[in-house]
């Protein structure tokens, strides 16, 4: 286990800052108007070999502001495992901007911060524990409350990143 950091701490308390403001931004509203608009959902994965094993859980909820946009917050979790080579925890939050130009049709832009934390098996490698910040903009179809698309990282760094490339497939499902 790590400690808990500064910019972990900070990020928590920017993701709950977030939700009291779209939260006070209702207040005119009757109390549960404001969870009418909330729509919980996320990812969640799982990959294994016979030397990798990963699970990533992504739970998120995001606010409707009308039927074209949305903004939400989402944490992430991931661990790492491959034999005999490195252990990885990979923790984290995001903030997801949604847009909705026709029905089938979404945008989205998402800022991910993630601390990672890397042990090597081999002790002639340094462990590494840094921060990653990601930025996707995607494009998806979308159907009711399912979106299957494609986003890419404009932040993209080969050397740092946890993802093997910029471009990525992905599926958002929110209820």
């Amino acid at each position: 286990m790590y400690h808990t950091s500064s910019k972990v701490k900070f990020l928590i308390t920017f993701l709950l800052t977030i939700t009291a403001g779209l939260s006070a931004q209702n207040s005119s509203s009757p109390p549960n108007e404001f969870w009418k608009n909330v729509r919980f959902g996320g990812s969640a994965g799982a990959g294994f070999t016979n030397d990798f094993f990963s699970i990533t859980i992504a739970p998120s909820a995001i606010y409707d502001f009308n039927d074209y946009f949305s903004l939400g917050v989402g944490l992430n979790g991931t661990y790492n495992s491959r034999k005999n080579v490195y252990k990885s925890t990979i923790i984290g939050g995001s903030l997801i901007g949604l847009f909705n130009p026709i029905n089938d049709i979404q945008l989205s832009a998402e800022f991910e911060e993630l601390n990672v934390s890397r042990k090597w098996d081999n002790s002639a490698i340094e462990n590494e524990n840094y921060w990653y910040p990601a930025l996707f903009l995607g494009a998806g179809y979308r159907t009711d409350n399912f979106t299957i698309g494609i986003r890419y990282d404009v932040l993209y760094n080969e050397s740092d990143s946890i993802y093997a490339t910029a471009w990525m497939p992905f599926a958002r499902i929110y209820f």
